[in-house]
């Protein structure tokens, strides 16, 4: 967490106006438009990325779907994955998060503007009450990520298994999932390091309803890790060469 100190001294003739427009909006976020909220998230985020000595370098940002409400898939590395796809991305999202990270500092007032939903993963009838609300966000024109591993990788790079039951809210509200490859991401926020990072950001090819209506929400699950896991060790294979 030494990073996040960083990130407040660099920014720290900003932060009291900053932490105050993030209180505010928190406090008013069903009476102020999508747009405002994030476009406030993004100049926080850069902001504090240029502070911390982390560079977002984003791949493959023309298969967002533009014209309709999505899920972004993506592997779970740590805390900062949410804030690198904030950079990365231009179009509002919101996020479905386990109920353990709800009130930490600074995070609790981001998962509030964005309107996050909270799983409780040891209580099932809260977590299908939960998919029952993202679907009927996403069918309104919300868009949303969920982490399929349920928790970050203990791997790093290197997803865990997906869960069928995350892509629950996309099959019935049969919207476009969009995998999203993250690397290097954990070294922003769970190291303790505070050495330049390059955090990718690969959004890859969506799966449109028509593509996944006759699966199984445990075949989709593989198919999006498998996509994920081969765009890994696509990227981590172009480090390696431009390292020699």
């Amino acid at each position: 967490m030494i990073r996040i100190l960083l990130m407040v001294l660099y920014c720290l003739p900003f932060v009291p106006y900053w932490w105050y427009q993030l209180c505010h909006a928190a406090k008013h976020t069903d009476e102020i438009p999508e747009e405002k909220k994030y476009a406030l998230l993004k100049k926080v985020t850069l902001r504090a990325n240029r502070g911390g000595r982390v560079k977002i370098e984003v791949h493959g940002k023309e298969h967002i779907p533009q014209k309709e409400s999505f899920v972004f898939f993506p592997n779970h590395q740590g805390l900062y994955d949410v804030l690198a796809v904030i950079e990365a991305c231009d179009r509002p999202f919101s996020v479905v998060a386990k109920m353990e990270v709800k009130n930490i500092f600074f995070l609790k007032q981001i998962f509030t503007i964005m309107k996050a939903k909270f799983m409780d993963r040891d209580d099932v009838r809260q977590s299908l009450k939960v998919i029952q609300e993202v679907t009927e966000e996403v069918k309104s024109g919300r868009n949303f990520l969920i982490f399929p591993e349920g928790t970050r990788s203990k791997e790093r790079n290197h997803p865990g298994e997906f869960k069928g039951g995350s892509f629950k809210c996309a099959m019935k509200a049969r919207c476009p999932i969009v995998p999203v490859a993250m690397l290097d991401s954990y070294k922003v926020f769970d190291t303790n390091s505070i050495r330049p990072v390059t955090v990718q950001v690969h959004f890859l090819k969506p799966l449109y309803y028509e593509d996944y209506k006759d699966m199984k929400s445990t075949e989709i699950a593989k198919l999006v890790r498998d996509r994920i896991v081969e765009r890994v060790g696509e990227a981590e294979t172009d480090m390696c060469l431009k390292a020699d």
